[in-house]
């Protein structure tokens, strides 16, 4: 205790807060950039994922096997996967650049589950009210579908999304400077573990709590007029 109140002076120096605040706003922008690419493009998934008829079903196939397949790996593992496939192809790809990727493959396998539970939570006389409309299968989704699916998808999304801020940790494997890279940077300076990652674990929370926070008041704005009596 008498080493680490030694240190908090020179610990909490103007130039270590910079540096702690640059690598946090790097996790944050990685982790909103890398889901918002990802949860746009596990829309584009499960609208081919859901596409009717025999023509449609090596597409079906193949984003079912995408999500099964990303769903059962670690997160870790994608990194290396994209690390070295693009450096296989490009050697001049940012490390930031190889991070977001990465997000985006794991949130796209994930997300598109979500998304698919909201699809599926929308009555099937809703769809059909739409097809008697002669609304397009785009036009219905649209329209029709995705707005009764939101209250559904959006909660667990942004759940997602506070989630995997603490899982962005991963890419200081590579060499990413983000706050647990910078974390073990100051704790190789001397300073303490204790301090150092306490104050990281303390950087982590104050970027998830305004984002959960931000996912319990949609839940409430979303929720039905039953669910809210129900809730009291």
């Amino acid at each position: 205790m008498d080493r680490i109140l030694s240190q908090l002076p020179d610990f909490f120096a103007w130039k270590n807060l910079v540096l702690l605040g640059e690598s946090a706003f790097l996790t944050l922008s990685m982790t909103l950039l890398g889901c918002l690419i990802g949860f746009s493009l596990a829309l584009v998934l499960v609208y081919l994922r859901t596409a009717p008829g025999r023509w449609a079903l090596p597409l079906r196939a193949l984003c079912i096997a995408y999500v099964e397949i990303f769903r059962r790996i670690p997160f870790l593992v994608v990194i290396y996967l994209v690390l070295f496939f693009i450096q296989t192809i490009a050697s001049d790809v940012s490390l930031f650049s190889i991070a977001v990727i990465s997000i985006c493959i794991y949130a796209v396998a994930y997300t598109a589950e979500i998304i698919r539970g909201g699809i599926d939570s929308v009555p099937r006389t809703q769809i059909e009210a739409a097809q008697t409309m002669n609304l397009s299968r785009f036009q219905a989704m649209r329209l029709c579908i995705l707005p009764q699916a939101l209250p559904v998808i959006v909660p667990p999304a942004i759940a997602f999304a506070v989630s995997f801020i603490k899982d962005t940790a991963l890419v200081s494997q590579i060499g990413v400077f983000e706050l647990t890279f910078r974390g073990k940077e100051l704790n190789n300076q001397g300073y303490s573990g204790v301090l150092v990652f306490g104050t990281i674990a303390l950087c982590y929370f104050l970027m998830s709590f305004p984002l959960s926070l931000l996912g319990q008041h949609l839940e409430k704005r979303f929720a039905t007029p039953r669910g809210q009596r129900h809730s009291r």
